[in-house]
């Protein structure tokens, strides 16, 4: 059996801790109201899309600012991130998937979402980044008030 360096497991380890905190970061300036940190999250090509033909989708970072600048005001989403798990491909690339409970504005009412995400990851200038973010929407139901 093969064993990896020390340098190599810190590394792994490093690079997966920085690729878990992507989504918490993405939910916490979904929270803030932040689209240039949101938005600075992807790569310069970044991209995002869902199964939902409905719900925007943008490529590249600036397109991504303006659709999650226009999403924070209209739907009002509140993201929590559960359950990711992280495939390394290489030193700079990755996959993951990660699953996400929102409670947002759909049609001015309130809905709550469950899904996951599956994401590509890739390092660039030594930072982890989102390649590409697919929402697969599992659920989408109207609360009820009271």
């Amino acid at each position: 059996m093969a064993t990896r360096s020390t340098d190599a497991l810190i590394q792994e380890l490093t690079d997966r801790e920085a690729i878990r905190t992507l989504p918490i970061r993405y939910c916490h300036c979904v929270w803030q109201k932040d689209p240039d940190s949101w938005a600075d999250l992807f790569t310069a090509d970044g991209e995002i899309s869902t199964t939902d033909a409905s719900m925007p989708q943008a490529k590249g970072r600036e397109a991504l600012r303006k659709m999650i600048a226009t999403g924070l005001d209209s739907s009002q989403p509140r993201p929590f991130i559960h359950n990711h798990v992280v495939e390394l491909l290489g030193p700079d690339r990755a996959q993951g998937t990660c699953y996400v409970e929102v409670r947002l504005l759909r049609n001015g009412k309130k809905h709550y979402m469950t899904g996951w995400y599956d994401d590509e990851y890739s390092k660039v200038d030594g930072e982890w980044k989102f390649k590409s973010r697919r929402i697969n929407i599992d659920s989408m139901t109207p609360v009820s008030e009271g």
